[in-house]
């Protein structure tokens, strides 16, 4: 099983003011911490593994402006057989039919509410309940990445450069400490 998340690197608070890194970084808005902000995303597709964190198997960047299921639709066609768990941003039923009939890869996300539909019924919310709790280890992961590097703090950088070595570098280094220090 492999699951799938985005964390936001933010390099101002100020989206629209902010003049850092415009080739890579635009402004975007997070809406866990219900923020708008001007920086990039982090996307990961991890392999579960049983009472430990996800191991990262494809990462990419995007700016932040990047939904993250266009975000996914570039990297999906690499990714084997099998199950992958994202949150409600991944919801497509196009997508799902197409990737379970071309690639044999089952997408689940949390159920979304439908145009007009004021509730879930017991079975839909037994199911997003589920599917939440299989992806609290990539939640973790990027808990972990954000305690041990502060990668999604980059307010100090100044230039394309500077982005990009922050981002890198600290991604490097949380990687090497999660794979070397278990």
């Amino acid at each position: 099983m492999r699951l799938t998340d985005s964390l936001p690197i933010i390099l101002s608070k100020r989206p629209n003011s902010a003049r850092v890194a415009q080739q890579i970084a635009d402004k975007g808005y997070c809406p866990t911490k219900q923020l708008y902000y001007h920086g990039l995303k982090l996307h990961v597709v991890g392999v579960d593994r049983l009472a430990a964190m996800p191991i990262p198997e494809r990462i990419q960047f995007s700016k932040a402006s990047v939904h993250d299921l266009t975000a996914l639709r570039d990297y999906v066609a690499y990714l084997p057989q099998g199950c992958l768990v994202g949150d409600k941003a991944y919801w497509s039923a196009p997508l799902k039919e197409h990737l379970l009939a071309g690639q044999d890869l089952n997408l689940l996300t949390p159920v979304k509410l439908k145009k007009g539909q004021k509730r879930l019924d017991a079975a839909e919310k037994l199911f997003s309940s589920y599917v939440s709790r299989m992806r609290q280890p990539i939640e973790s992961l990027f808990n972990w990445l954000i305690e041990h590097t502060q990668i999604q703090n980059a307010s100090k950088v100044r230039s394309e450069k500077g982005a990009l070595l922050h981002c890198l570098g600290r991604l490097a280094a949380g990687l090497y400490c999660l794979v070397f220090n278990p």
